[in-house]
């Protein structure tokens, strides 16, 4: 009989659901690993809905994982109640074991309920940067964390950068932490065909040459760097940003117009999970030059695709490329610059440490990611 016989595990599968990437690609691909890691382990997703019917097909269909949906809820303030608080009740209920808050919140009252908790803390940016959110949203942000450390028997930090900023920022136990990187999936190592390329280049316009960014076009994001940064670089290399547009993306493209750059700065959103990997394989490089990150999933996909990375430094993105990259200080054009003809195309030592920084994520992928967090759900289980 395997020790994981008649666990249940429950799981705050909002994310699962409803978010395309970020905490939803975490939870999406945590699952997956944890699934095919042990069938006997019981894995209940418990979300305020159904939500997105592709998201929720892209979690693997296995007789050990369900989802679980509250019953009469029909308006959103219903649902946000019963995941903040009325979920305790459920999975009490349900013979639920532990629960995992796999975005940084746990309801209240789960310590009271006697349920076994663990947190993924991804990033405190709400924090350390208050500056980039609302007031409303800075507050319950912190409302927020500040539950989750009081209802939390232990919690799982993405990255060790993430762990320093919840001991400064909380008393909670350092002994009770645990540095836990994020799990990134293996699709972007498979090779895209020249036809997959070519359609994808031809249905979005794609550059002969460009730069690769993926993520919001958000002020912490930094994208502007990247852009100052082909001033300095040859005419024919454009960059390609895919992600959800912001108030910020003006200021991007006014710099662009008032700068002649407008046509080498081009703009997607609405990119399939399909479609993404075809396009990180037909860049030159991967910019990142985000000022912070909890961990920085696009830089292991784009290491994953075959590209060299240029990053910045003031928080993990050194965690997630390895020292092989080429990391700067987020207000250094120049340097930005320079990292990058450093390596385009045809610059020495760039083949060996693209290949060396594909060992290196290695660690971050599937397998080894569910058995450490099997072992985290162990400490909590005494098993």
């Amino acid at each position: 009989m395997s020790k994981y016989t008649n666990i249940r595990i429950g799981y705050d599968a909002k994310r699962i659901v409803k978010n395309n990437t970020g905490l939803g690609n975490y939870g999406r691909t945590l699952i997956n690993s944890l699934a095919a890691s042990t069938s006997d382990l019981q894995l209940r997703l418990y979300a305020p809905d159904e939500g997105n019917e592709r998201l929720r097909n892209e979690v693997i269909k296995a007789e050990n994982v369900q989802f679980v949906y509250p019953e009469n809820l029909h308006f959103r303030f219903q649902k946000d109640i019963w995941r903040q608080a009325g979920i305790v009740k459920q999975l009490g209920k349900d013979g639920v074991n532990l629960y995992h808050g796999l975005s940084g919140e746990l309801p209240k009252g789960l310590n009271a309920s006697g349920i076994k908790s663990l947190v993924t803390i991804h990033d405190l940016i709400f924090l350390r940067h208050p500056e980039y959110y609302t007031r409303i949203d800075g507050f319950l942000y912190k409302r927020k964390f500040v539950n989750t450390c009081k209802e939390a028997d232990r919690i799982v930090a993405i990255s060790e950068c993430t762990k320093r900023d919840i001991l400064y920022y909380s008393n909670f136990p350092e002994d009770r932490i645990d540095v836990v990187y994020q799990s990134c999936g293996t699709r972007f190592r498979t090779i895209a065909s020249n036809e997959e390329k070519k359609v994808v280049a031809q249905k979005y316009n794609l550059p002969k040459r460009f730069l690769l960014f993926v993520g919001s076009i958000e002020e912490r994001k930094n994208l502007l760097l990247a852009v100052k940064a082909l001033l300095k670089l040859p005419n024919d290399i454009a960059i390609v940003a895919v992600g959800r547009r912001t108030k910020y993306t003006q200021k991007v493209e006014k710099f662009a117009q008032e700068n002649g750059l407008t046509h080498r700065l081009h703009f997607l959103h609405g990119i399939t999970n399909q479609e993404l990997p075809a396009i990180y394989q037909q860049a030159e490089c991967f910019v990142y030059p985000s000022r912070y990150e909890g961990f920085g999933i696009p830089i292991i996909e784009a290491i994953q695709s075959g590209l060299p990375v240029v990053a910045c430094t003031g928080s993990c993105l050194e965690e997630a490329g390895g020292r092989e990259n080429i990391y700067v200080d987020p207000d250094d054009a120049d340097s930005f610059a320079a990292g990058i003809t450093a390596m385009l195309r045809g610059s020495d030592d760039r083949a060996r440490r693209i290949e060396a920084s594909r060992i290196y994520v290695k660690r971050f992928e599937n397998g080894d990611i569910a058995q450490t967090m099997l072992a985290e759900y162990d400490k909590l289980l005494n098993r």
